[in-house]
């Protein structure tokens, strides 16, 4: 048995082979989700600048980076999802197939923000979540985790 096999076995995610559904789409529907929430954190932004009186320009880069943290892990802390990824309808699943807590969310979004910041790990994560069954990044495989197309309500 490989190692993809008993990773496979001893996941309660959808299986790939046989739910291929839950999978289609996903890359770039997170593409279309990640555009939709950086337009949002980058409004969110633009009104803390202008509500300090242009005074945050002074430290954008770092307020940027706190917003997108904050945005990112609470919003799949609250629902497994971001609002871009909730508009696009997919959302994250741990290992055992349950939506993300505080804690999986913060791991995520801080494996998200590391490889944000290196990005030869941004380039291979996007390279796996072309080529892998379950379309998972690099974060993905390192917690489990796998973003999949919601059920319809």
């Amino acid at each position: 048995m490989t190692m993809t096999q008993t990773y496979q076995r001893s996941s309660s995610l959808p299986d790939p082979d046989y739910q291929a559904e839950f999978y289609t789409d996903v890359p770039a529907k997170r593409l279309i989700a990640w555009v939709l929430d950086t337009l949002l954190i980058s409004l969110i932004v633009g009104v803390a600048v202008m509500l300090g009186f242009l005074l945050p320009l002074f430290f954008l880069p770092f307020l940027y980076f706190c917003v997108s943290f904050t945005y990112r892990w609470l919003t799949i802390a609250g629902g497994s999802a971001t609002p871009g990824m909730r508009f696009m309808a997919i959302e994250l699943r741990n290992r055992d197939g349950r939506k993300l807590d505080g804690g999986q969310a913060f791991l995520h979004t801080a494996g998200y923000a590391f490889s944000v910041v290196t990005v030869p790990l941004q380039l291979i994560s996007i390279i796996m979540m072309l080529l892998t069954p379950r379309r998972q990044g690099l974060t993905d495989t390192v917690l489990g985790t796998a973003a999949i197309n919601r059920r319809a309500l």
